[in-house]
């Protein structure tokens, strides 16, 4: 258990399914706690506690539905290993093959198609079952809200009583006929299998906050006095007050937000702006916690601190939205919530009628009731959507698109919003000379200038200008070159001409235009200014394009300038521009496009993970950051082109199509099955190979989505 502000964490284990989080829920609010979040994925329960009293009778509700209240640290030293549901899975595997192989393959009269041999060989899977789904099973009753593995419990329990009933009703020769072992075995390893992948699969953002603390320094450098003498000395990060001085040197983090008093460095605000190019700063400049000094070195003032900071707003954003995100409901769920308690309605009805009504034996009666059971058997139910999602994540990684789960093509199906973000999503991060502006001198000797003096910094605009005029030839003679951080870099020719070529700061007092990236002094008279911009990325204006022709709305979301935005947008083909954004401002448009219709988020930088945990999808690149990374739910390994988000959409699209035609075949089986069952025209074992055929055709038209055209 773990206490943050006024919220309460509980870590359960035991949680396999929403609707476990549901009855979890439901527990803690009918036990007196407010503001209750529970995630079966993470396997956390947030909740708003007022009386602490309450806390031990809220934990031992809990217990009682048959979950394991665990430690924070047990449940980290858990992690990477198998999982209860995988090892339930691995443990029933070999006896389901043992089973099904052996009733498929050899005759009634071989030793392991024997009826008790079978009986042993089943009752490890069996049991696993009742563990498994038993406990969800009776706790959605609970609830009222009859989910998937009721189907799945009395599915197998039935095929499991009505093989027991056959081994002591029926003499050797016959038995055969009633021994459906290998269905209870096959139901209950199936539907574990689909249960892995999804476990494997719909891991949401957890990680993402270990990642925003790992930006946190574990210490900092304060500056004081000792005996009368300046001494610096290390501190802990939480220890901080405000208006300490802290000392910062190149390659450190900033400790906490603040201002500069003495000192200039060059910092890398990447993780709030998305702005690859570095920030200059100086005396009274502010600084952010959790920025990395890349060069120079400076003296701070603290001004906020601990949970003050902007990095610790932005891991309380990631938080919230990441509770604030919308459930999922399975169609499946959504059909067996009416079909369960119909189906027991059912074979309840046709026992009473064959035995009362219509003065059938109470053999033949139970065996009706039990058939019209076995015949309603959820597999293809279950098998419906793991399988067409299995077969649709694996198309999407073959094509260098990682999904995280189910819920995630779903979801992605139905957007009609995508937001995107500019620098590293958009554009490469490579940056090229837009034009250069040259006055009272030639184009050419201000390249010559900029290629030999920005040669000598180490600076990424440098590096780019340098590689953008590597043809240049040099005819000036350049000698006491300087690189003064913070400024830019000053130099003179044979004929004692003073150049300096730089940031804005070095011109601002011969211009007040401070939009362009480089300025080129000579003899302080202002030369040349030169723009730069990123490179976009292949397929993007095609991307967007096809975007739009699919009926989706495409949004620029950016915390750069708008007049950067607004131009860069028309060139690609967004209509929509949402310029120097906040990361606070990016979740709530997020919010906004959210009330109105399903969005996903495309970003790559620790600004974004707020919205890309809040939008419906996040979609993240491989070469983004690892918290954008793990907060979004589509990762593109092709992070240089885009048209891999289109083909994405493409697959979620038909794998939703598959699963709605999975469960179409499923509910309909069923529909038509059960009312034969019930008349007694149809004999358990057909029945069985019925449901059988029922999961050849649901897993066939899973595994025709490999191959299905997309467009």
């Amino acid at each position: 258990m773990e206490q943050q502000s006024q919220n309460t964490i509980l870590h359960i284990e035991g949680m396999d399914c929403a609707n476990c989080a549901m009855g979890i829920t439901k527990s803690l609010q009918k036990s007196g706690m407010d503001n209750v979040h529970v995630d079966f994925a993470t396997g956390e329960a947030t909740f708003h506690l007022q009386n602490k009293n309450k806390l031990a009778s809220a934990i031992k509700e809990i217990q009682s539905l048959g979950y394991k209240i665990i430690d924070s640290k047990v449940k980290e030293a858990n992690e990477g290993k198998l999982s209860s549901i995988e090892k339930r899975f691995y443990i029933t595997l070999p006896f389901t093959i043992v089973l099904f192989f052996s009733h498929m393959i050899f005759s009634h009269d071989f030793v392991l198609n024997q009826p008790l041999v079978q009986l042993i060989i089943c009752l490890p899977v069996f049991i696993i079952g009742i563990l498994q789904f038993g406990k969800s099973a009776f706790g959605s009753v609970r609830i009222g809200v009859p989910n998937m593995d009721v189907l799945i419990f009395i599915g197998s329990t039935s095929a499991f009583i009505y093989s027991i009933i056959g081994m002591y009703t029926y003499n050797s020769n016959e038995a055969h006929n009633y021994l459906f072992f290998e269905t209870t075995a096959t139901i209950i390893t199936l539907v574990l299998l689909g249960n892995v992948l999804e476990h494997r699969s719909v891991k949401q953002t957890t990680s993402a906050i270990k990642d925003l603390s790992a930006l946190s320094v574990s210490t900092a450098k304060i500056v004081g006095l000792q005996f009368g003498k300046e001494v610096i000395t290390e501190i802990n990060y939480k220890d901080i007050p405000v208006g300490a001085i802290l000392q910062v040197n190149s390659g450190d983090k900033i400790p906490v937000d603040g201002e500069i008093i003495s000192g200039e460095a060059s910092v890398d605000e990447a993780m709030l702006t998305g702005e690859s190019i570095p920030v200059e700063k100086t005396i009274n400049d502010k600084v952010i916690g959790g920025t990395i000094l890349l060069s120079g070195n400076f003296r701070m003032r603290a001004e906020s601190v601990g949970k003050d900071t902007t990095l610790s707003k932005i891991i309380e954003l990631v938080k919230k939205a990441q509770q604030a995100k919308p459930n999922i409901q399975k169609l499946g769920d959504k059909i067996s919530a009416i079909f369960v308690p119909v189906v027991l309605g059912i074979s309840i009805l046709t026992f009473c009628l064959s035995y009362f009504a219509f003065d059938i034996t109470l053999k033949d009666a139970m065996m009706r009731s039990i058939a019209v059971l076995v015949i309603s058997c959820p597999c293809a139910m279950g098998l419906a959507t793991p399988t067409a999602v299995m077969v649709g994540i694996g198309r999407a990684a073959k094509r260098g698109i990682l999904i995280k789960g189910g819920n995630t093509l779903e979801e992605f199906a139905k957007i009609k919003n995508i937001v995107f973000d500019k620098t590293g999503t958009l554009t490469t991060g490579e940056f090229h000379i837009k034009n250069i502006v040259c006055i009272n001198s030639s184009e050419q000797e201000v390249k010559e200038i900029l290629f030999q003096l920005e040669q000598h910094s180490s600076h990424p605009i440098a590096k780019s200008i340098v590689k953008a005029l590597k043809e240049t030839t040099s005819t000036i003679q350049f000698s006491n070159i300087t690189e003064e951080k913070g400024l830019g870099i000053t130099s003179s020719d044979a004929d004692k001409n003073e150049y300096i070529v730089g940031s804005y700061k070095i011109a601002r007092h011969l211009t007040s235009d401070n939009t362009h990236n480089v300025y080129v002094i000579k003899n302080n008279l202002l030369i040349a200014t030169i723009d730069l911009e990123d490179e976009l990325k292949s397929n993007i204006k095609e991307a967007i394009s096809s975007l739009n022709a699919a009926g989706i709305n495409s949004v620029l979301l950016s915390g750069d300038l708008a007049s950067k935005c607004e131009p860069f947008s028309k060139k690609i083909g967004i209509s929509s521009v949402y310029s120097e954004q906040s990361p606070a401002q990016k979740l709530v448009l997020i919010e906004k496009l959210n009330s109105e219709a399903s969005t996903a988020m495309v970003g790559d930088g620790i600004n974004d993970a707020p919205a890309l945990a809040k939008a419906s999808v996040g979609v993240s690149l491989s070469n983004a950051t690892q918290v954008a990374i793990q907060s979004a739910q589509i990762i593109l390994l092709k992070h240089g082109d885009l048209s891999s988000l289109v083909e994405a959409h493409l697959i979620s699209k038909h794998t939703l199509i598959t699963i709605k035609q999975n469960l179409f075949w499923a509910f309909f089986y069923n529909i038509v099955a059960i009312p034969i069952a019930a008349l007694g025209f149809l004999n358990p074992m057909f029945g069985a190979l019925a449901m059988a055929f029922s999961d050849v055709i649901v897993i066939g038209n899973s595994i025709r989505l490999k191959t299905k055209k997309l467009r």
